[in-house]
């Protein structure tokens, strides 16, 4: 593990409002995404944005979004701008129900759901099997990713060629620990999450009679209770704290075997330090764990409020571009 020299901005001091700001008021340019449906073996569909390469052939960077995001949340479409600009080709995908319409399956996503994102590679690499692709995802997207690559190891595919993460909830159970906290900031990020993933289960539940006990979901105000009532059944888990369990990505890290920068601060308000496997990350040698001095979740903002840059678009570009051009220092 390293202690990268990352300077967060004076003007927005503290683990929260960097974090806050990054998420709902960060400046950021609107990519000329094409959106392309993807249907689903099992009658679902996938709505996918697409940037072109600069030349035929170009690497493509598959990006994946945090909880209740998509393709259209700031940090996507800032990382998406930059890595097209150094020629990247972008294919940022939205989980099930989170494209702005509807899924048509019971089943939505969740964070060790890797069936779709295994799914979305394949289907790049059928398209040119001689084009790189890389990959990066923010919290529960980077838990995806962190799993995915874990559970393949050897077997990951060739053409991927490597990953960034950032801000990865490693050890979900911690994560929701500290979201369902007493306190002013838990119940804003939490009510924050809650209140559109309550949203979806109640239209769900109108679809499926049935299949949710929809007063209680409605009644729930903690992940603990949300995950057992809605995530656990929905997908298979026995209850929150299976699902917790099995889809932790810090389990999976000895299993990667591709080159994955792992980007987290130590002042994160929905990822606890202490549940940052710096053991796991610094005896693999495929893993490059770098944790900030501050920096909040997602956010890493400094510079000035008329210039505010992102510390880890700017790490994670070099890395991406060395991994895709096989140029490893």
């Amino acid at each position: 593990m390293s202690t990268p020299a990352f300077q967060r901005a004076r003007w927005l001091p503290g683990q929260h409002l960097g974090t806050v700001y990054a998420s709902v008021a960060r400046p950021f340019p609107r990519p000329a995404f094409r959106r392309e449906r993807w249907e689903l073996p099992d009658g679902d569909f996938l709505d996918v944005d697409r940037l072109d390469g600069s030349a035929r052939g170009a690497p493509v960077l598959v990006i994946s979004h945090g909880l209740e995001g998509s393709s259209g949340a700031s940090y996507v479409r800032g990382l998406a701008a930059a890595a097209s600009r150094h020629g990247f080709a972008i294919a940022a995908w939205n989980f099930r129900g989170c494209s702005g319409e509807p899924n048509r399956l019971l089943r939505q996503y969740h964070s060790g759901e890797t069936g779709d994102l295994e799914g979305v590679v394949g289907r790049l690499a059928s398209e040119d099997p001689a084009r790189p692709i890389l990959l990066a995802g923010f919290s529960l997207g980077g838990n995806q990713i962190v799993k995915w690559m874990g559970e393949r190891g050897e077997t990951l595919p060739d053409i991927v060629r490597a990953a960034v993460a950032v801000s990865v909830p490693f050890d979900l159970e911690a994560c929701a620990v500290a979201l369902d906290a007493p306190g002013f900031w838990p119940f804003v990020y939490r009510e924050r999450f809650l209140r559109r993933l309550r949203r979806k289960a109640i239209a769900k539940s109108a679809e499926h009679p049935g299949a949710l006990d929809i007063d209680r979901v409605r009644r729930s105000r903690t992940f603990a209770e949300y995950d057992g009532l809605v995530t656990a059944r929905l997908h298979g888990f026995a209850s929150a704290q299976d699902y917790w369990r099995r889809c932790s990505s810090a389990r999976f890290l000895p299993g990667v075997r591709r080159d994955l920068l792992l980007l987290s601060a130590d002042d994160d308000p929905l990822v606890p330090s202490r549940s940052i496997p710096v053991d796991a990350a610094n005896a693999n040698p495929s893993v490059t764990l770098e944790v900030t001095r501050g920096g909040g979740h997602g956010a890493f903002v400094s510079g000035s409020p008329f210039h505010p840059t992102f510390w880890a678009e700017e790490r994670a570009l070099p890395f991406l571009v060395e991994r895709a051009s096989g140029v490893v220092p």
